[in-house]
């Protein structure tokens, strides 16, 4: 397993989201960031969801 950070923000800076995502591989990471984003109703806001190597499979600002 890879662990995946994904961190989402408010227009002022806030940090709303935190968290590590543990997948086997790149496209099941971001479905899984994708599907948290969607819970918390935070597809819209600023966002981004990085791999172990630091590729950006993320990004909304």
């Amino acid at each position: 397993m890879k662990t995946y950070k994904l961190t989402a923000f408010e227009a002022n800076g806030e940090k709303l989201v935190d968290e590590t995502i543990q997948a086997e591989h790149d496209a099941k990471a971001k479905e899984l960031a994708e599907k948290l984003l969607a819970e918390k109703n935070l597809l819209e806001k600023t966002h981004r969801f990085t791999s172990p190597s630091g590729k950006l499979l993320l990004f909304h600002s």
